[in-house]
């Protein structure tokens, strides 16, 4: 849902025009068919990172304030337009991550962990997905457009 509202706003301008944020709280639900590492933050950025295929203009975090995403060391992540091309570079497949659960290596791998430490204050998982502009697309479609 979250990667198909933040494609409307780049390709269309709809439902908001960007600059814009779309945040979220609460805790998803993830279900857990690979060996990986990574709690439900990590999960939603991957499968975030994964539908958007590096659309141009469009960063995001997932996080818990707690300072633990499951039973990891990090909070959660943050995503780029970059994020897909560089760990394609790395050898890496957002595909094939989300399928083994394996959030934290990932993103991990691309240095793009959150880590504050346990903050002892749990009030709720967030999501952030900032949108800078709207594509100039020319008649050519954008990576992740034809999902």
């Amino acid at each position: 849902m979250h990667a198909g509202i933040a494609r409307q706003i780049v390709l269309h301008g709809q439902p908001i025009k960007p600059p814009c944020a779309i945040l979220s709280g609460g805790e998803t639900t993830v279900t857990v068919r690979g060996n990986g590492r990574g709690g439900r933050n990590a999960e939603f950025l991957l499968s975030l990172t994964e539908s958007l295929k590096g659309l141009p203009g469009v960063y995001a975090l997932a996080g818990d304030t707690d300072g633990i995403d499951g039973s990891e060391d990090n909070a959660g992540a943050i995503m780029t337009p970059y994020s897909y091309a560089r760990t394609g570079i790395k050898g890496l497949s957002a595909r094939d991550e989300l399928d083994d659960n394996n959030g934290y290596g990932y993103f991990a791998a691309l240095d793009e962990l959150i880590v504050t430490g346990p903050t002892r204050t749990n009030v709720n998982d967030f999501r952030a997905i900032l949108i800078l502009a709207i594509l100039e697309t020319a008649g050519a479609e954008p990576p992740g457009s034809s999902l």
